[in-house]
């Protein structure tokens, strides 16, 4: 019995690295599926699995017999999909999330639904404000609003240029001896970063499309590589929605810090913060002390509303 990590995911193969280094085209063994994963796909990339090689004339394949239990994982709802649900990637160290202002936008409730998911399992979320050398004077102060607003909360934001490479050095830094992902939209820049912290591997990027200003898929699998640098990329597909899984709506407000540091002010140990009185929420909202932004995402994943992903709320009109 060999033991290996998943770097690649296709639905019906997994590439694995096995301990000594050597990669292997694996399946899953005959009922592995049928053991309670929900998820459209069991394995995923990051994942450590146990697996057996066969030979099959001239060809050695492997047989994935057993996942180890994960440290963390991310995971989201297919949006067209409702039922099925799509963990992105196993036993990740730190998630950066690219966000761009346009070409194509990345909203505030995408933004907030990432971040909690990423909190609801532990895993540290950067933020990474990429294409700020393509920005204006008014453009480059909406990005710097943003940042504070997301710095305030206590989140680490990094403007950051995969064309002329600023602050690359600063993300690679943070990278270091870790398992990153990088997420986003189709068309923030995945693939184009990748490129510029490790120009050799030459990941695939496509232009934006000017008819719909999002980016086409230029990644079909999420894949991990290993880097020159002592540190581990998994490269994720564009995604267009972030469907919140497995978070109850009474633990919902834990996963906001800002909501979290205030909520044993409320007047009810279980507040949702909608229309109790006495909420130390809807207070700090009123003084300006809450972003209505994060607040309005927070009512979208309490009422489960799907089809906002792509709604600018940056005020609170």
């Amino acid at each position: 019995m060999k033991k290996g990590v998943v770097y690649k995911s296709t639905g019906s193969w997994y590439t694995v690295k096995a301990e000594n280094g050597t990669f292997f085209e694996c399946r899953i063994k005959g009922k592995f599926r049928m053991k309670g994963i929900k998820s459209t796909n069991p394995v995923a990339v990051g994942d450590k699995v146990h697996f057996e090689v066969e030979k099959k004339g001239d060809e050695t394949i492997g047989i994935i017999s057993e996942i180890e239990e994960r440290h963390n994982y991310i995971i989201r709802k297919s949006v067209n999909l409702s039922k099925q649900t799509h963990i992105i990637a196993a036993n990740v160290d730190i998630a950066f999330l690219l966000v761009t202002l346009n070409n194509p936008p990345t909203f505030t409730p995408f933004i907030d639904r990432f971040l909690v998911t990423a909190e609801a399992y532990e895993i540290k979320a950067v933020l990474l404000f990429n294409k700020i050398d393509t920005y204006n004077e008014e453009e480059l102060l909406e990005i710097k609003f943003l940042a504070a607003l997301y710095r305030e909360i206590g989140y680490e934001c990094i403007g950051i240029s995969a064309i002329t490479g600023k602050n690359i050095e600063k993300v690679k830094e943070m990278m270091k001896d870790k398992v990153s992902m990088f997420s986003g939209h189709s068309g923030v820049g995945k693939s184009t970063l990748v490129n510029t912290i490790e120009s050799d591997l030459n990941i695939k990027t496509t232009e934006i499309s000017d008819q719909h200003m999002q980016g086409q898929h230029t990644t079909t699998f999420a894949e991990m590589y290993d880097l020159s640098f002592g540190a581990q990329i998994i490269d994720t597909p564009g995604i267009k929605g972030f469907g919140i899984v497995e978070i109850d709506k009474e633990e919902l407000g834990g996963y906001f810090p800002e909501f979290f540091e205030l909520k044993e002010h409320c007047k009810f140990n279980n507040c949702l913060h909608l229309e109790e009185p006495n909420c130390a929420i809807k207070e700090a909202l009123e003084h300006e002390e809450i972003a209505w932004s994060r607040y309005k995402s927070y009512l979208q994943m309490i009422e489960g509303e799907e089809d906002h992903y792509r709604k600018d709320i940056y005020n609170n009109e």
